[in-house]
């Protein structure tokens, strides 16, 4: 046994010497970035650039804080994204309970239907959800951006094939208990459903934290942007102040960053979950 570990040994020390590559090349942009924000744009583009925190970060605070409403900007994407991830998990959690759990006429066409709609590109629907938002006087409003997302395929398909592996003979017990439906859903099946909650959260906070486009079409005011569109909106015909630039990159990303780091463990467990039927 010794000697087999021995001869593992080499192979061991390879790949984590691999490891460590990848995890420098995968994690430098984030810690530059982090770096950037707290420096000047001439000790970002000097030679040597500066790879070491600076004392520029007020200053790019200050910048930033006067080419956007930074407050306003952070509040307009948490509402935004905290909101539609809300209304994603619900409205997704109980289609898949229905489709995975209720037998009607048409189930197989309605989940067929819901697959095929993750084959349209969004590019497709700008035109026509654009002018429908205008029609209904919503152009340039937060139930613009959250309410046309709302219908999420891949949370409907996450949650269903979950829901799968839940045991029919609980609900049926439930149901003889004098459970009603909605109560069954809520406190049997929602609390088992942890995992895949958490996958959907990760995924659908994160969807939306990014979301340039849309936003970029149906918000016309500084005052309703959300921060990928602001950031957009930071670069200068004359003079681009990188570091004013990389600040306000590092506060668009940390909240993704903490929100994964929380929900990880759930994220995988959850993906991994549909794999599993009873």
């Amino acid at each position: 046994m010794k000697l087999k570990a021995k001869k593992h040994y080499p192979v061991k020390i390879i790949s984590y010497i691999f490891l460590i590559i990848i995890t420098f090349f995968s994690l430098f942009p984030f810690y530059l970035m982090f770096v950037s924000g707290t420096n000047s744009t001439s000790d970002i583009l000097g030679i040597p650039p500066a790879l070491w925190f600076g004392e520029n970060l007020i200053d790019n605070f200050n910048n930033l804080n006067e080419r956007m409403l930074i407050l306003r900007v952070i509040f307009n994407s948490l509402f935004i994204t905290i909101t539609y991830t809300v209304l994603t998990l619900l409205l997704a959690s109980l289609s898949g309970y229905a489709l995975a759990k209720f037998e009607f006429k048409g189930k197989k066409l309605f989940f067929t239907i819901i697959i095929v709609t993750l084959m349209i590109p969004f590019q497709v629907l700008l035109v026509p959800l654009y002018n429908l938002m205008n029609a209904i006087g919503w152009q340039n409003s937060y139930q613009a951006v959250i309410v046309p997302l709302l219908a999420n395929a891949f949370g409907v398909f996450l949650m269903r094939q979950n829901m799968l592996s839940f045991p029919d003979s609980l609900i049926e017990a439930a149901r003889i208990d004098g459970c009603n439906e909605f109560s069954i859903f809520m406190k049997i099946v929602i609390p088992t459903m942890k995992p895949a909650l958490g996958a959907l959260a990760i995924y659908t906070f994160m969807s939306m934290w990014g979301n340039f486009m849309w936003p970029l079409i149906i918000l016309n005011t500084k005052e309703m942007y959300t921060l990928p569109v602001a950031l957009a909106s930071l670069k200068g015909l004359m003079r681009i102040d990188y570091g004013m630039i990389m600040l306000a990159a590092t506060i668009a990303t940390i909240p993704i960053m903490i929100v994964f780091l929380i929900f990880q463990k759930q994220f995988i467990s959850g993906i991994m979950g549909g794999a599993v039927k009873e």
